[in-house]
């Protein structure tokens, strides 16, 4: 039995109902992390300027870091900053910086590494070839293993970074060629990715063989670009031209001439593409098209399913913003009940806002969002929420919503619960810090948050809104493990692991 499984069986039993204490406080911790965001683009003579431009559209994507590289035809140039995209890359003596026509970017939440410049993407180095650099979103599921094997033939690892593992690969790889050479590296990673890699005259993409993470190619000017998302085409007036296939590798390189060659290698044996379901739920913005598939569109879908497979009667649906809103009005237009703006956001709370003291920790969720009390008080509400993971908030904010003068309070969650943790580039919680894992049954977790009663969008539901049919179990469409359980890939890091093995993967700790 997997370790995860023996937590299930374990934390089913259920507790008493507690509610979270002051010590739960936490604006960011109820929640699943978003992954990372690429941006690259080949022959552009203002390469960095648009690289930052798409990074600030993917800074939904991560929000603690962000790097660029560029190269001017004589050198690479490199710019890491922690903190957001446009504290930084909007200064032009910045991006003076970044000289050349070739760039590639990328903005980051960790999932493997500790919060450090050393991290940052992208990463470079110098190798036989020349120059390289690297970026990539997602998670390697081997990487941990990949890397005690090379430090112990001699590799010195200077990041904590899964992504290094992919430099030195590349650098101990027989291959003449640098694009042989990253070809034959990612192939020996497992895992869900979208990578980006940039030498003096090349752009090279590639996309891990199920298709978990996305990455899609685009032109501006007749240059190519590569990005996690369509909406960073949209902001620097792109075309968009296709997908990168699962599992290929696309090649672009600058001629002699001046002219773009561009080459695609796909795999020998091509696997059905699994997007993972959670770019529809949650990460990607609702303004993006993710394999052909509108975001937007699929999460009003969900909030449609939502409302036949679960009514409720009351008075108002209230988006829990501003991931349900989206799935709100879905829920709202299927039901005949009517939308509100029942909770306002305040946009302008950062990680750091203020250092949650024992004398501010009771105002818990309100530093981030606001009942709307005139559109509340002496009604019954439908709270639309995209997904639930420890609940706290959930907790928080049903209290918020009685103590504005709701009369009754009903849950509906646009996506199923969530039991299994993810190994492929979302930081999800421990599965015993899960409430799916910690309640028998619904009515449990209803008690625990408080509600008058609470309902999730079956796997179903969810499959029928975004892919238009249900759940193939035999041959599932899209990546769900979190879910049901099913990962795609081996998980050698996990299933490998030993109670010998260390805690940590670097001794070295930044200051700062």
């Amino acid at each position: 039995m997997r370790y995860w499984q023996a937590a299930v069986a374990i934390f089913r039993m259920e507790p008493p109902v507690t509610h979270p204490s002051d010590d739960d406080f936490n604006l960011d911790g109820d929640t699943l992390h978003e992954e990372c965001g690429v941006f690259g683009i080949l022959g552009h003579d203002d390469a960095s300027t648009l690289t930052a431009l798409g990074l600030h559209a993917l800074q939904h994507r991560g929000q603690e870091a962000a790097g660029i590289v560029s190269f001017d035809g004589q050198q690479f140039h490199q710019e890491k900053r922690m903190g957001l995209v446009g504290d930084h890359y909007t200064d032009p003596a910045v991006l003076a910086k970044l000289p050349g026509n070739i760039s590639i970017g990328h903005t980051r939440y960790s999932t493997t590494g500790e919060v450090a410049l050393r991290n940052v993407q992208p990463l470079f180095a110098e190798l036989e070839v020349g120059g390289i650099a690297i970026a990539h979103n997602g998670n390697f599921t081997n990487g941990l293993t990949l890397r005690r094997q090379i430090i112990a033939t001699g590799a010195i690892c200077q990041s904590t970074s899964d992504s290094e593992v992919v430099l030195h690969l590349i650098a101990r790889s027989r291959h003449s060629s640098s694009t042989d050479r990253f070809i034959d590296a990612i192939r020996q990673m497992e895992g869900g990715y979208a990578m980006l890699a940039m030498t003096r005259t090349k752009l090279i993409a590639a996309r891990d063989p199920v298709g978990i993470r996305p990455l899609v190619m685009g032109e501006l000017d007749g240059k190519p670009i590569f990005c996690s998302e369509t909406c960073a085409l949209d902001i620097v007036g792109a075309k968009y031209v296709r997908d990168v296939e699962n599992g290929e590798v696309i090649i672009c390189e600058i001629q002699p001439d001046g002219s773009i060659t561009i080459d695609a290698r796909k795999p020998a044996r091509k696997v059905p593409e699994r997007p993972c379901l959670f770019e529809y739920v949650y990460f990607a913005r609702p303004d993006s098209v993710v394999s052909g598939r509108s975001v937007y569109k699929a999460r009003k879908n969900m909030g449609i399913n939502l409302a036949k497979e679960a009514p409720v009667e009351a008075d108002v649906v209230v988006p829990v913003p501003d991931g349900g809103t989206p799935a709100a009005i879905g829920y709202a237009q299927q039901s005949g009940i009517p939308f509100e703006l029942g909770i306002i956001r305040n946009h302008y709370v950062g990680r750091t806002f203020i250092e949650p003291t024992q004398s501010i920790r009771a105002f818990g969720v309100r530093l981030k969002h606001s009942a709307n009390r005139a559109e509340i008080a002496g009604k019954r509400v439908v709270l639309i929420d995209d997904s639930i993971v420890r609940g706290t908030t959930s907790v928080k904010i049903v209290q918020m919503i009685r103590d504005a003068g709701a009369t009754e309070v009903h849950i509906r969650v646009a996506s199923p619960m969530i039991f299994h943790s993810d190994y492929y580039g979302i930081d999800t919680p421990d599965p015993d810090k899960l409430l799916a894992n910690q309640y028998a049954d619904l009515d449990a977790m209803c008690r625990y948050i408080g509600a008058d009663s609470l309902a999730f969008l079956s796997i179903d539901g969810l499959y029928e809104a975004v892919g238009g049919e249900k759940r193939n179990a035999q041959a599932p469409q899209f990546t769900d493990h979190y879910f049901t359980g099913d990962y795609p890939t081996h998980l050698t890091d996990l299933n490998g692991r030993t109670m010998s093995d260390p805690k940590q993967i670097s001794l070295l700790k930044e200051a700062g």
